[in-house]
């Protein structure tokens, strides 16, 4: 009868008759319905606003004790997968009443962050919870004194929008299948040896025509843009990694296209959210080329504290310079891919810079099962072999001490130790097919047109940057100004509803007009020159890595105040420069030509645009950067023309830099249409005049003028 009485009392306890009548319905006991009974309570509570205090800590403590619930029952052995499976779906089903719960009063989310305070009523009522569900509270430890931030914590910065992100994500699980990956390998023959230093001098010891690329698949047809397409050599990394691989040091020369290959192969294995971590000169170039080859797929650029990110982006871009304020956000944002551009860069392993990328692969290598890591670099050993190891670490390969379980496994596989012969050659096999890929342009040569113009996108930014966009937008005003005026003495039929372009070209030729006799103020030719100055460094910078890359660069410019600060930023590093001018003599001339072409220590050739666009021979280089836009497309072309010549044995590329969000965008973009038009000039097929200098400039106000209209809703 006791037993009996005990039953009807409707709480029934560990081992009473309740539980055993009960066996057959197992969903009625334990901490899940607990949990659930409480959730119920407080969304009741939350629907009959204001929520309470006692209600917001009850929601705290069913979400913590959710949390913790569901890794215990992923951690407990003794489960089998079904009951697992079970439960899970049973917490699963807690936590989506408690998401419809926040949903409702948003400011529960505060509840759940970080760093978020644990009351000590919060403790009682959470040990309360758990001895009513059949668990028992862990003891409480006395609350340890507060750390010690550590050095540059106080310059650690959280974007609004991230914080967006994860509130409208609270009870993301993380991915335990990661901790698999990182299971210990039994070694038999390797046992005791210590490993690292024989992998680095497996590739010092490597002979001429030694492989120095894994094998890679037959390329096939690769998911893209209609409108463009990989060459074969590219879409052999895309095919790898569509086929399982995930880590790869992808060494391919400048100008074969590692952009391309590295977004494609993160579209391929779902890599999202992707990090990408870039130099400053060609992060926006990043976002352009992630518009370009995956436009389903949407970027952010981190600049500064980061207040325009958007959290919710598929590829965060963001500097080394940067990576210190942002550095405790972007370990925890769930990334499942990462990608480090010139990736030389960490070769230090002391530097700052080197020890944020290492930690932030080693979290997302903790949270991911298999994440895809991928180090982009021309030149991945600067110095010497050990270069590599901050690289092969970012990749997962080794750790401080010894190679990691992957590449541990395949040289146990090779059945050698050190003191075996053959075993430098089958190491050095080994770490290849842990992911190098190494392609030359001679190695791809079928695959690459001539010669191309690769245009690099550039963000101004600073002051120099905002008071350029301020004297674009005041030559605007002017433009529209004009317009309007002119369009304002019409009358009747003849006030147009759409933007008139016949007039906006009068407009845009009386502005051309009145500068060249008005001195002072803001002009087209100004605000070019303005951008070309504060573009040099950027332009310097990117040419400095490409002479490390690949050696022999021509740098182009039109103006003697961006040659100048280009000499020197390559005299502050070091970098060997000729110099080609207009004012030089010819013997100064020619002894500058002949330092460029015959010395191996001068590796960039500094021109003049004008002076040293013709009747120069500068095939010793492949690769140019045009620092400053042409006004003609023919101007552009005699200076591709110095290193596309005849005896140039390789495809040459010229790399255009472009400053994004200014008229520089609209003048590269008219250059390129006129190419047309000359094109179709020379070969007969048309009648149109080749453009001149005069037509590019117009046009670039007139692209002004009706860009500003159609945004104002003028037109």
């Amino acid at each position: 009868m006791a037993a009996t009485g005990q039953r009807r009392s409707g709480r029934p306890r560990a081992g009473s008759g309740a539980r055993r009548r009960r066996s057959g319905r197992p969903g009625e006991h334990g901490i899940i319905p607990v949990l659930a009974k409480v959730a119920r309570e407080v969304d009741g509570a939350v629907r009959r606003p204001p929520t309470p205090r006692a209600v917001r800590m009850k929601f705290q403590v069913v979400a913590l004790v959710v949390r913790e619930e569901r890794e215990r029952v992923k951690a407990d052995d003794a489960l089998t997968d079904t009951r697992r499976n079970q439960e899970l779906k049973r917490l699963d089903g807690v936590a989506t009443l408690l998401a419809s719960i926040a949903a409702r009063d948003t400011s529960l989310l505060e509840l759940l962050a970080e760093d978020a305070q644990v009351s000590d009523a919060a403790r009682a009522f959470k040990a309360a919870v758990m001895r009513a569900g059949g668990l028992e509270p862990p003891e409480e430890s006395p609350p340890a004194p507060p750390a010690a931030p550590r050095p540059g914590t106080e310059k650690q910065v959280v974007p609004r929008s991230v914080t967006s992100r994860r509130l409208a994500n609270p009870f993301l699980a993380p991915d335990f299948g990661a901790a698999t990956e990182r299971a210990t390998v039994p070694t038999r023959r390797l046992a005791g040896w210590e490993l690292l230093d024989p992998l680095f001098r497996s590739f010092g010891y490597a002979g001429p025509g030694a492989p120095a690329c894994m094998s890679l698949p037959e390329a096939r047809a690769v998911p893209g843009p209609p409108d463009r397409k990989l060459m074969p050599h590219q879409a052999q990394v895309v095919e790898a990694t569509a086929r399982g691989h995930r880590t790869f040091l992808l060494a391919d020369e400048p100008g074969l296209g590692k952009t391309a290959q590295a977004l494609l192969a993160a579209q391929s294995a779902d890599a999202y959210p992707l990090l990408v971590v870039a130099p400053n000169v060609v992060k926006t170039n990043w976002a352009h080329e992630v518009r370009m080859w995956t436009p389903q797929r949407r970027p952010t650029v981190v600049h500064g504290d980061g207040e325009k990110v958007d959290g919710f982006a598929d590829v965060v871009i963001v500097n080394y310079e940067v990576l210190d304020r942002h550095i405790g956000w972007l370990g925890t944002h769930g990334f499942r891919g990462m990608i480090v551009d010139e990736a030389h860069f960490i070769k230090n392993k002391g530097s700052q810079r080197s020890q944020h990328v290492l930690a932030l692969s080693e979290r997302i290598r903790a949270r991911t099962t298999r994440p895809l890591l991928m180090a982009l670099t021309g030149t991945p050993l600067i110095n010497d072999i050990e270069d590599f190891r901050a690289i092969w670490q970012f990749l997962g390969w080794i750790d401080e001490a010894a190679p990691l379980p992957t590449l541990l496994t395949a040289l146990e596989g090779t059945g050698l130790t050190p003191a075996d012969p053959g075993f430098y050659a089958a190491a050095r096999a080994a770490v290849i097919d842990m992911g190098i890929v190494r392609r030359r342009k001679a190695d791809v040569i079928a695959d690459l047109p001539a010669r191309r113009v690769a245009d690099l996108p550039v963000e101004l930014d600073g002051a120099e940057g905002r008071s350029i966009r301020a004297a674009e937008a005041t030559l605007a005003r002017r433009l529209v100004d004009r317009y309007r005026s002119a369009m304002e003495a019409r009358t009747g039929d003849d006030v147009a509803a759409e933007v008139d372009l016949g007039l906006a070209r009068r407009v845009a030729a009386a502005e051309l007009k009145d500068t060249s006799s008005r001195a002072g103020g803001e002009n087209v030719f100004t605000m070019v020159r303005r951008i070309g100055r504060a573009k040099a460094g950027l332009a310097a910078d990117y040419a400095a890595q490409l002479a490390r890359n690949v050696g022999k660069v021509v740098f182009f410019a039109k103006h003697v105040d961006v040659m100048d600060q280009a000499e020197q930023t390559f005299a502050d590093r070091g970098i060997g420069y000729a110099s080609i001018r207009g004012d030089q003599t010819p013997t100064a001339r020619e002894k500058n030509i002949a330092a460029f072409t015959g010395d191996p220590d001068v590796s960039i050739a500094v021109c003049s645009l004008t002076a040293a666009g013709v009747g120069l021979n500068l095939q010793v280089a492949s690769n140019l950067v045009l620092a400053e836009l042409s006004w003609t497309h023919a101007e552009q072309t005699q200076a591709i023309d110095r290193i596309h010549r005849i005896g140039q044995a390789e495809p040459v590329t010229a790399w255009r830099i472009i400053a994004a969000q200014t008229i520089d965008s609209t003048i590269a973009g008219l250059i390129d249409s006129k190419a047309g038009l000359a094109a179709k000039a020379l070969d007969g097929e048309g009648e149109e005049d080749v453009a001149s200098s005069t037509d590019v400039r117009r046009e670039a106000l007139v692209t002004l003028l009706t860009d500003t209209l159609t945004a104002e809703g003028i037109a």
